[in-house]
């Protein structure tokens, strides 16, 4: 397949171009609804026309905070047709957080889902340079389609404002591959979010990477039931319009209902996340469980059952070393042999890696290390954090930028992922990754879920804690599980402290709240089971 030229790389380009070649192919799928790419290239000018007709100007920042419609796909692409820039919103958002998502982005117009203007109207005093509101019916609860504009907020329906011409929009400059497109706040998981600054060509580049590694072209049907304001799913939609395949967006992901929706829209490929991993893990063998059509999956991270994981549903598996910070850096093919998949695979070849040490030297092959990187060709990484500068300087230090993960290349050349650097545990001298925790742990045949961290030791240092979740129906002692750990890792890796929950607090993304567990286990450490207090000897 003929990708085009980072200088192509715009929206208004692309989805034009795609409208031209392929208007009459499906685009996008939604539950009944359906969508070719003319219809995407003619719904996306209606966008940008109507926002431009109510006052919304080049440059300008447009929120997004939508549940999963095809609506998300329109502003994403018309506001970008325009010059504007979207800023996705997390639809969790609320309160002092949404109104600092809003203030931290200078956003002046939002779009918003009738059952979440409530929200928008509680932090608009806030927001002094909030403007406009748009809201979309129909998208969520019934009894919220009668909502009102928040006050001192100028506004308009979305069926309103979509009552202008589907040409191209006429904004006088046209827009450029360089051109910022898209804010995208990281998750905050261990501190303040940051609003990730990604051009037009950032864009499309990765969607590109991503097709080439792992051989996605026209005959694609992705499926995915992520949410659209991450950028996992969020990518689907732009590898779609750059492949001329297609994309499903299912509402939200369902244990029960996930294969059903694979095999009937007819998907071939879909990611997954650890989490999701490992529920769909959980769920009872079926004789169904190959009956779905699809032959890939790409898994971040790779679990430790990924083996079996890819006989038992017959997928073919993938993944990747990615960050919402920069871009894709790693791809594990489907080509690559099975003695490499707890690895991220090969680095790409955009992408120049290397692993330092605490003062920004490399370190030998094999050692771990900080992974840092750049980028071999402009525009492909994103730019920076919007409205932070010093974040900036200190992310990109030494022309490198500094991912915050440890991590370590093989003799093969193949990334092993070690920790977060802020996850990484030292106990009495040794250092303990706490994903290599988790994924011992996890292989468990009781065990559903589990994060790993470190707590506060009487002996200075860290001591390994975990928070466990059990599959339904089963039971498992702290004993058993130290036990069983211990014959699975090395003696000081095993956990001192143990509690079992019904569930981890994640994000909406899936990624664990490893701060909040953190801060509610040392706040009442003494209560919690110890190994040490129950006399518990491991072997050395």
């Amino acid at each position: 397949m003929q990708f085009p030229e980072i200088r192509e790389l715009d929206y208004t380009t692309i989805v034009g171009r795609r409208a031209r070649e392929d208007g009459a192919r499906t685009y996008l799928r939604f539950e009944d609804e359906h969508y070719t790419f003319l219809d995407a290239h003619q719904l996306t000018n209606r966008v940008g026309n109507g926002l431009m007709q109510h006052g919304v100007a080049r440059g300008e920042h447009v929120a997004l905070m939508l549940d999963n419609c095809p609506e998300i796909a329109w502003y994403l692409f018309g506001i970008g047709k325009i010059g504007a820039v979207s800023v996705p919103l997390n639809t969790a958002s609320k309160g002092e957080l949404l109104a600092r998502f809003l203030r931290q982005s200078r956003t002046s117009c939002i779009v918003v889902a009738a059952h979440l203007v409530g929200r928008v109207a509680q932090v608009a005093a806030q927001c002094p340079e909030l403007k406009r509101c748009v809201i979309v019916t129909g998208r969520g609860p019934a009894e919220a389609d009668e909502a009102k504009m928040p006050p001192g907020l100028a506004g308009i329906g979305h069926q309103e404002l979509m009552k202008v011409a589907d040409v191209a929009p006429d904004t006088g400059v046209p827009v450029r591959f360089d051109d910022l497109a898209c804010l995208m706040f990281t998750s905050g998981t261990s501190g303040p979010s940051k609003a990730i600054m990604s051009t037009h060509a950032h864009s499309f580049s990765p969607a590109i990477s991503l097709a080439k590694a792992f051989d996605y072209g026209r005959d694609e049907v992705m499926y995915t039931c992520l949410p659209l304001f991450h950028g996992n799913a969020m990518r689907a939609l732009f590898i779609a319009m750059i492949t001329g395949g297609s994309v499903v967006v299912g509402r939200k992901f369902s244990a029960s209902n996930f294969f059903a929706d694979v095999r009937r829209y007819k998907a071939t490929q879909f990611n997954l996340l650890g989490a999701m991993a490992n529920i769909l893990w959980a769920q009872a063998p079926s004789p169904a469980d190959r009956d779905h059509g699809a032959s890939k999956c790409m898994i971040v991270p790779m679990p430790a059952f990924a083996e079996p994981f890819s006989e038992r549903f017959g997928l073919q598996l993938c993944s990747t070393y990615a960050l919402t910070d920069f871009a894709y850096v790693s791809f594990l093919s489907t080509a690559d042999p099975k003695s490499k998949w707890r690895s991220a695979g090969r680095v790409q070849p955009d992408i120049e890696l290397a692993i330092v040490d605490e003062d920004d030297f490399p370190v030998p092959t094999g050692a771990t290390g900080e992974i840092c990187i750049r980028s071999r060709r402009p525009w492909i990484a994103a730019q920076g954090y919007y409205g932070m500068p010093e974040a900036t300087v200190k992310a990109w230090r030494n022309l490198w930028f500094h991912t915050g993960d440890r991590g370590y290349i093989d003799g093969d050349g193949y990334l092993f992922f070690v920790d977060r650097k802020k996850d990484a545990i030292r106990r009495r001298g040794e250092n303990i990754s706490s994903y290599e925790v988790e994924q011992i742990i996890g292989q468990h045949p009781a065990v559903l879920d589990v994060a790993a961290f470190a707590v506060a030791s009487e002996m200075s240092e860290d001591e390994v804690m975990v928070s466990v979740v059990l599959k339904p129906g089963e039971k498992l002692g702290e004993e058993e599980l130290v036990r069983w750990s211990e014959k699975q890792m090395a003696h000081f890796m095993v956990p001192r402290y143990i509690e079992f929950l019904p569930s981890l607090p994640r994000t909406l993304t899936e990624k664990v709240e490893k701060y909040k567990l953190r801060i509610a286990a040392e706040q009442r450490l003494a209560s919690v089971w110890d190994r040490e207090k129950h006399g518990i000897k491991l072997a050395r």
